[in-house]
């Protein structure tokens, strides 16, 4: 599945994200149940994001929200997963 870009204004500069279609169809989702448009749910999860790219951050709490963790964008944001360590179990 070929990942879609969108264009947005974050902050007063241009930035795009690349997404396949299920995450953008699930962010819209978040968005309008929130009661905000996307581009508020995208501009509130580049404030939060770290060191992120801002397509990864996305997806992430997207991930969250579908989870049903209904995070904040900077609970998502600052959360990272861990390296594999390598060591088996």
């Amino acid at each position: 599945m070929k990942p879609l870009k969108r264009s947005f204004t974050i902050a007063g500069h241009s930035t795009s994200i690349s997404l396949e279609a299920p995450f953008w169809e699930a962010l819209r989702e978040a968005a309008r149940e929130r009661g905000q448009s996307v581009a508020a749910l995208v501009e509130e999860i580049d404030r939060e994001r770290g060191a992120s790219g801002l397509s990864s951050a996305v997806r992430v709490w997207i991930l969250e929200y579908c989870r049903g963790n209904r995070p904040h964008a900077e609970d998502a944001a600052s959360r990272q997963v861990p390296e594999p360590s390598g060591r088996g179990h």
